[in-house]
């Protein structure tokens, strides 16, 4: 293979498009504090994902940042290990205290049980992640929350355009967190922004972005500078135009590896949960120790190729030295998780992917 394949490539509109729209910034001279490109896609982005109210951020750490200041979250929180360390990051930022549990083998999520055999009088907070945009068990995580008097933060970053059945996965939780980093399905360069369902706690929210400023001479907040510049925004609308095809191309990919990787030994794939619309923000699969090689030497094998596959989420963030120390880091603790993670092999997912390089792709996995 003579040119390299990522695991995800950024979906861009027509440079025309865009240059059209940096002309009117321009024009305009409004750059950011929440210019008309600003408020027209916090507008379009609650219409198309069905949410109320929806407050854009310079990139989804950030807003997980913001998030936990806007809830007044303070003590424990419990959390996954088997996510990108922003999560986690964020607790740590706060002078919050992660207290890592083990996750469900077949949905790679927070297991409910699990959350609530940790639960000590120090607990505050959830933050479960909705990986690789499948849905949390946010029925019973949401019981769990009610009964216990815990806040519930969800990182959604995977998840934009989930739904379970005919309601936005991002409803559910008392906030959640969208990431739009190049990489994500709906990208703004850099980007993020935080889910509410209240007009008080959006005008919270946006006044922490903003340095807690109500007005030019009043701050009411120690807040910080999360705001999204006009030039996020105006990428971000015109990639909301397309976002139906988006996500039709992703799912054809999905479909082409489904059919080719689901009967093979040694190779676990996801599966699907009845009633729930996926985005297709990744694809893993699971190399089993029955396979012809092992997830590492696979992993190698498809970068001689030039085929960057990823093992995401590996390590767990309970290995990393700010973490390990944590009682609740103990391998003994996740064992699920420290099992998945040596099994992990994302593979490259983007509407842009021939059906030619993914047959290349998945030739070079079985052969």
């Amino acid at each position: 293979m003579d040119h390299k394949i990522f695991v995800t490539q950024p979906s861009l509109p027509p440079l025309s498009e865009f240059v059209e729209s940096l002309q009117k910034i321009w024009d305009s001279k409004v750059l950011t504090n929440g210019g008309a490109f600003h408020q027209e896609l916090e507008r379009a982005l609650c219409e198309y994902l069905g949410v109320k109210y929806i407050s854009l951020f310079n990139n989804g750490t950030i807003a997980l940042l913001t998030a936990l200041q806007a809830l007044n979250i303070k003590g424990e929180v419990i959390t996954t290990p088997y996510s990108f360390v922003a999560t986690t990051h964020s607790l740590l930022w706060n002078g919050l205290t992660p207290v890592f549990v083990d996750i469900d083998p077949e949905t790679l999520n927070l297991d409910p049980k699990k959350i609530e055999a940790a639960i000590t009088d120090k607990t505050t907070a959830i933050m479960p992640v909705h990986c690789y945009g499948r849905p949390c068990d946010v029925d019973a995580i949401g019981q769990l929350a009610r009964d216990k008097g815990l806040k519930v933060i969800y990182d959604a970053a995977h998840a934009f355009g989930v739904r379970v059945g005919d309601e936005s996965l991002l409803n559910f939780g008392d906030l959640s967190i969208l990431s739009f980093h190049a990489t994500k399905v709906f990208n703004t360069f850099e980007g993020g922004a935080i889910v509410c369902g209240t007009p008080e706690m959006k005008q919270r929210i946006d006044h922490l972005k903003n340095f807690g400023f109500t007005d030019e001479v009043t701050v009411v907040e120690a807040g910080i500078n999360g705001k999204m510049s006009e030039v996020n925004a105006a990428l971000g609308l015109l990639q909301l135009k397309n976002m139906d095809q988006v996500l039709t191309d992703r799912l054809l990919v999905a479909n082409r590896y489904r059919e080719r990787l689901s009967d093979i030994q040694g190779i676990r794939l996801p599966t699907l949960d009845e009633g729930v619309t996926i985005n297709n923000s990744y694809f893993p699969i699971f190399i089993q120790k029955d396979f012809s090689i092992s997830r590492d030497g696979l992993y190698d094998k498809l970068k001689t190729q030039n085929i960057y596959s990823r093992r995401y989420f590996y390590p767990l963030i309970s290995e990393f030295p700010m973490y390990k120390n944590l009682p609740s880091a103990d391998h003994g603790n996740l064992r699920v998780a420290s099992d998945v993670a040596s099994q992990v092999l994302c593979l490259p997912i983007y509407p842009s992917l021939t059906a030619l390089d993914q047959t290349k792709i998945i030739d070079s996995i079985l052969n």
